[in-house]
């Protein structure tokens, strides 16, 4: 093409042959000049936006823009009138700053939540266009993109889930489970060490519904890739059990991107990965094959030139009546496959009433009716256990009644107690297991996870590591909490109680930090009761993560610790009687501290009131009149205890107050000698209450 530089052609390194499978065809009636401009109508609809928009990425969706027509037009079941039809194909870009080709993709294929008007709204206030893709902005879009490397490891998650749904309720007579998820990555996906970890997990996995376009443009924000990353991906994906093929020429080659495609669909047993080299701002005589066209607009001039380069002779925001006539086929073969799906749901609903009863209350994203009455509970005569041992007995309560319960461990079941007993493994060949073995994997976890929550299926998924080790996933578990997925993060051994591994092992700041994250639900409970009802409130939150800190060292079942209690966030203990002179609070591990310093407080004359606050988030939610009655203004005289961090507790004891812990990163040592050494002691506590009266 006239005015572009010349695209280097470089063959695979390591070229794997796929098992032979029909190509997707092109439409009939649609032409290639059609087709060219359904392809050049999505260029220059990111092309406007970005340039009205003054800020934003066109050099993607100009590249990307035919693998995108064949995966949107040609390939993928999806119903735009009805986004959440549960067995559409997923899609997720995971180079969501390339948000401008899902928009255009979108508004051209008819979905109501992005007009004209919309796309003209990019990266605005308010808007359904933000620069990255958020799910809870835009419907229709799965997943919130952005951060590189999320997205492909969302992908896992997602096609996990429709491998285990299908596993448990498709019948040789009957698929009413049956979807791909497809994904488009970049370079800069490919680089971040999560996308590695959720993809060797894919391979292992065999999830062969899971096919990813590789947009190997070359470039990155600092210039060619070369500067950086040299690497065969191809080699790498293969060796990591995926099926891999190139499409050499993803600029104009249709036909070797629907015969890719199509090649992948064959392979059932394994992922694939698609590398299609394209060229980054495909049409822009001056900044095509250039960083320029990344993060930029092209500007009034540049934009002028792409447009006589492409012989686009439409307007701004133009498009032809015989591009939305041949996108907005997706609207009609959408209802038509959906049609169809519900008629494959009535016949098996006739033959498999029970699994048809099953599935469809899953879908219905609902809670059975009782199901935290399977929540055991405790009194003070009852042994006391480490919080982390609660935990496993609330999941093997929890398993039997809540049918979409799925999740595990970062390679530390025996330590975080996450095992089911009553299922086994999910592996390749028992899907519809649901203990997941996530291996030394806490970043592709977290985001797999996540993809799992975002399938809208009622599935309800968990993870667990140490909780040091969310350092490693925070960013997945931050995404967790914008994107609205109420994922429940298991994380034990939350202190210096954990003892000898020391200060690499030992949480500190890790509990102020999650209070700090927007939407996530923070909880820390003490014995067996507030663990129950950590899981109670976790459950019911479809809408917002909870991490739950438990120990590794055993504490009593305290009278009037409770479930209710948990769920207001923060609670009286003790001495709730009249005004106190004192305040203890106390949370975990640390509660039992608190009340017996308030006895010994006691046995001198001081009155006491100790409040457990398991949650700050949930406290801060409650009435005006009931944190009056919890913690009344007029004492001020307050001591915090928790053996973390004392960043943020002056919200609640004052600039006065005195706090109980440690600002430090632990030694080790015994857990004893630790909290002795550190001053998290009864004489401590009480030490700081008499210093305030």
């Amino acid at each position: 093409m006239a005015g572009l530089r010349p695209q280097p052609v470089r063959a695979p390194r390591r070229a794997c042959v796929p098992r032979a499978a029909a190509a997707v065809e092109a439409p009939a009636k649609v032409s290639q000049e059609v087709i060219d401009k359904c392809v050049n109508a999505i260029r220059f609809l990111a092309i406007d936006a970005v340039n009205k928009a003054k800020s934003g990425h066109p050099g993607l969706p100009m590249g990307a823009a035919p693998m995108a027509y064949v995966l949107f037009n040609e390939t993928m079941q999806f119903n735009p009138k009805n986004p959440a039809w549960f067995n559409r194909d997923r899609f997720v870009l995971s180079a969501g700053h390339g948000s401008m080709l899902q928009y255009a993709l979108m508004h051209l294929v008819g979905y109501e939540s992005l007009q004209l008007d919309d796309l003209k709204q990019f990266r605005q206030w308010n808007s359904r266009t933000p620069g990255h893709p958020e799910n809870f902005l835009t419907p229709g879009v799965e997943v919130t993109t952005g951060p590189l490397g999320q997205g492909i490891c969302n992908a896992v998650g997602l096609a996990a889930a429709e491998a285990h749904l299908a596993a448990r309720f498709n019948k040789p007579d009957a698929k009413v489970v049956d979807h791909y998820t497809y994904c488009i990555l970049g370079d800069g996906c490919m680089m971040e060490g999560i996308s590695n970890e959720a993809c060797s997990l894919a391979g292992h996995w065999g999830l062969g519904k899971l096919i990813a376009l590789y947009d190997d443009n070359r470039i990155s924000i600092d210039g060619h890739t070369e500067i950086s990353f040299t690497e065969d991906v191809a080699a790498r994906f293969e060796a990591l059990g995926w099926h891999v093929q190139h499409v050499q020429d993803g600029n104009t080659d249709f036909d070797g991107l629907r015969k890719a495609i199509a090649n992948a669909k064959a392979v059932t047993d394994k992922p694939s990965l698609i590398k299609v080299s394209t060229l980054i701002g495909y049409g822009s005589p001056n900044k095509a094959d250039t960083h320029d066209v990344h993060g930029a607009p092209l500007g009034p001039e540049e934009t002028a030139a792409t447009r006589e380069n492409l012989k686009w002779p439409y307007g701004e925001f133009e498009v032809p009546q015989e591009v939305y006539d041949v996108m907005r086929s997706a609207v009609s073969k959408g209802a038509t496959a959906e049609e169809g799906w519900k008629a494959t749901l009535a016949a098996y609903k006739s033959k498999y009433p029970k699994e048809a009863e099953e599935l469809e209350g899953l879908l219905s994203m609902k809670l059975p009716e009782g199901w935290e009455k399977a929540l055991p509970t405790y009194t003070p005569e009852d042994k006391g256990l480490a919080t982390r041992q609660y935990s496993q007995i609330m999941l093997n309560a929890l398993a039997p009644v809540l049918p979409g319960l799925i999740g595990g461990s970062a390679d530390l079941a025996p330590s975080n107690l996450t095992l089911m007993k009553m299922f086994g493994d999910f592996q390749k060949g028992s899907y519809a297991e649901r203990n997941l073995r996530f291996g030394v994997r806490e970043h592709g976890m977290g985001a797999i996870v996540n993809g799992i929550g975002r399938h809208n299926s009622g599935l309800i998924p968990y993870c667990a590591t140490f909780y040091i080790f969310t350092d490693y996933m925070r960013a997945a578990m931050r995404m967790s909490a914008l994107s609205e997925v109420g994922a429940i993060y298991v994380m034990t051994h939350d202190s210096i109680g954990l003892g000898e591994d020391g200060p690499t092992h030992q949480p500190v700041e890790h509990l102020a930090s999650f209070r700090a994250m927007p939407n996530m639900l923070m909880v820390r409970p003490c014995g067996g009761n507030e663990t129950a009802g950590a899981y109670k409130v976790a459950v019911a939150n479809r809408n917002r993560p909870t991490t739950i800190a438990l120990s590794r060292q055993g504490m009593p079942n305290l009278e009037g610790c409770s479930i209710e209690g948990v769920e207001k966030g923060a609670y009286v203990i003790h001495g709730g009687e009249g005004t106190p002179d004192v305040i203890i609070i106390g949370t975990g591990s640390e509660l039992p501290l608190a009340i017996d310093a308030a006895k010994k407080l006691e046995a001198d004359g001081t009155k006491v009131r100790v409040v457990s606050m398991p949650c700050w988030e949930l406290f801060a939610q409650q009435s005006d009149e009931y944190k009056e009655s919890v913690l009344p203004a007029a004492v001020t005289k307050r001591v915090a205890v928790e053996a973390g961090s004392s960043f943020g507790w002056e919200r609640y004891i004052g600039t006065s107050g005195k706090f109980v812990g440690i600002d430090d990163f632990g030694a080790s040592a015994p857990a004893n000698i630790l909290y002795e050494k550190y001053g998290i002691t009864l004489d401590h506590v009480v030490e700081a209450a008499k210093s305030l009266l």
